[in-house]
């Protein structure tokens, strides 16, 4: 019979991802079988599963930690915001439609609310223990009658349910008395206990405050875990960024931060580079002069183009380029690159047609299907930045609604087999060397490129290369080792375990 644990949470943002990963990792450290599951999540940064479907990126990082592949029933259904208090709705990896937040939640989650059912039944029919996440906070009045992503699953499942508090933003443990007081008497039955996240300094002085959270509810402090700076894991969305900084090194690498902003876990392994520094960059002021700029993925390209024209971070991209800043476009950032962008049905907005920077020889067309599959793409001398860079069975996805087409010819920047036999150019590298464009998420994470790239970079700037640099593998399982270690020492794992019914 599957068992459960369920991490939900005082709001967005107090760790219960991570948190559902070192579970994740330390349960199949134990020897169990598990899976992670969030019914509903709001994120901007996905994954592409094998079969070609698309997943939160949290619920990916999340199966990754439990050594299993990931699927789409770990995450039933994903939001993805598009602006104008609207989401694309994805249920089981497919688009069902934009809906306004109003219609979503009065509406449809009710009636989604089987998905999430089916899914879980799934799961418990392949796995011994179900690691479960929360969305937001359960006590969301607004929104507590609809919610089915809280204590709907913990009621439909009768799951344990612990709940998580940030203590390095304060308040911690009135926000836990607060959430806790306005759940209802079945929901309360069903919280076993807290866990207290991100606390610095001694613990000793934090104790008289958890001997009167346990006096004052009743529930037990299952662990107090430490604030961890840079664990390598890919973050959920773009929150995550504020106040984010990147080592100092030799290369700056800056990423413009759109307001939509999506699959921007594409940086985190350039992030993880010792000698790298990446920046992201809201606006023209703060860009300078990098020695790199990466036109990132977005959710709304037109909307998202628009801005780097209000801003001046249009203009000031294409200066710098012409100075010899070389600037790369990944997915919505190629799109941008390019001639213009032309949406006659209106998939995006309600702009038909705009100009984009014309540092690219395309135009892009969108339309209202959505391209999303796994790839393999290799490169026969790639010319960025003169790299002359040549390699095979370079791993990554693709996810877009838009179609890309050449005004002359020009380079592509990889050849990309999508399976049963289609291969198709990929992107594009202007003569010069200094721009290219491409569909290819997660184009970093490939060793080869992303050591070649830094290599050249620091060449430019009279530096020699870096010897014996980690793979991207490595540092995950670094990451992942790091991380359960970390919440083992600071989780009382027997009272957790016995929660679930499992022995440690």
């Amino acid at each position: 019979m599957t068992k459960y644990i369920m991490l939900q949470g005082t709001g967005s943002n107090v760790g219960k991802s991570v948190l559902t990963a070192a579970l994740c990792r330390i349960l199949k450290q134990d020897g169990r079988h598990v899976a992670p599951f969030k019914a509903q999540n709001m994120a901007l940064n996905s994954f592409v599963t094998k079969d070609g479907r698309e997943m939160g990126r949290a619920q990916a990082v999340q199966a990754e930690a439990a050594m299993i592949e990931p699927r789409v029933e770990m995450n039933p259904i994903l939001l993805k915001p598009s602006g104008s208090a609207s989401s694309q709705v994805i249920v089981m990896g497919r688009p069902v439609g934009t809906m306004s937040a109003a219609a979503y939640h009065n509406d449809y989650a009710a009636r989604a609310f089987r998905f999430v059912q089916e899914a879980l039944s799934l799961l418990a029919g392949e796995y011994e223990v179900l690691v479960i996440e929360g969305a937001g906070s359960p006590a969301e009045i607004n929104l507590k009658a609809n919610d089915i992503a809280n204590m709907r699953v913990a009621k439909y499942l009768r799951a344990p349910v612990l709940i998580v508090a940030d203590i390095d933003r304060g308040g911690a443990i009135a926000s836990l008395v607060g959430t806790l007081a306005l759940l209802d008497e079945e929901e309360r039955s069903l919280v076993k206990g807290f866990i207290i996240n991100k606390f610095r300094g001694d613990i000793n002085i934090l104790r008289p405050a958890l001997d009167f959270l346990q006096d004052k509810t009743g529930l037990p402090v299952l662990g107090v875990l430490d604030y961890m700076e840079k664990l390598d894991i890919d973050d959920e969305d773009s929150v995550a960024l504020d106040g984010r900084k990147s080592q100092a090194g030799g290369i700056r690498i800056a990423v413009i931060r759109l307001p939509r902003i999506s699959n921007f876990t594409d940086f985190a392994v350039l992030e993880a580079e010792e000698d790298v520094q990446v920046a992201y960059v809201r606006d023209a002021a703060e860009l300078g002069a990098p020695d790199l700029i990466v036109v990132p993925g977005s959710k709304n390209t037109t909307e998202d183009l628009l801005f780097l024209k209000k801003s001046g971070l249009e203009s000031q991209i294409i200066s710098l380029n012409k100075k010899g800043v070389p600037v790369i476009g990944i997915c919505g950032g190629y799109q941008m690159l390019g001639e213009q962008l032309k949406d006659p049905e209106h998939t995006e907005s309600e702009i038909g047609q705009l100009a984009g920077m014309a540092l690219l020889p395309v135009i892009t067309t969108f339309a209202a299907d959505k391209v999303t599959r796994q790839v393999t793409a290799c490169a026969r001398g790639n010319n960025f930045l003169r790299m002359d860079f040549s390699a095979d069975g370079l791993a990554g996805y693709e996810i877009h609604m838009g179609r890309s087409e050449y005004t002359k010819a020009a380079p592509s920047a990889f050849w990309l087999d999508r399976g049963e036999g289609e291969t198709a150019a990929d992107g594009a590298v202007r003569a010069d060397g200094l721009v290219m464009g491409t569909y290819l998420h997660g184009l970093f994470d490939n060793d080869p490129f992303r050591h070649a790239l830094i290599d050249k970079l620091r060449a430019n700037k009279g530096l020699s290369a870096v010897q014996g640099r980690l793979s991207a593998a490595e540092r995950k399982e670094r990451a992942y080792g790091r991380l359960a270690d970390a919440a083992r020492a600071r989780l009382d794992l027997e009272r957790i375990y016995a929660l679930m019914g499992l022995s440690e």
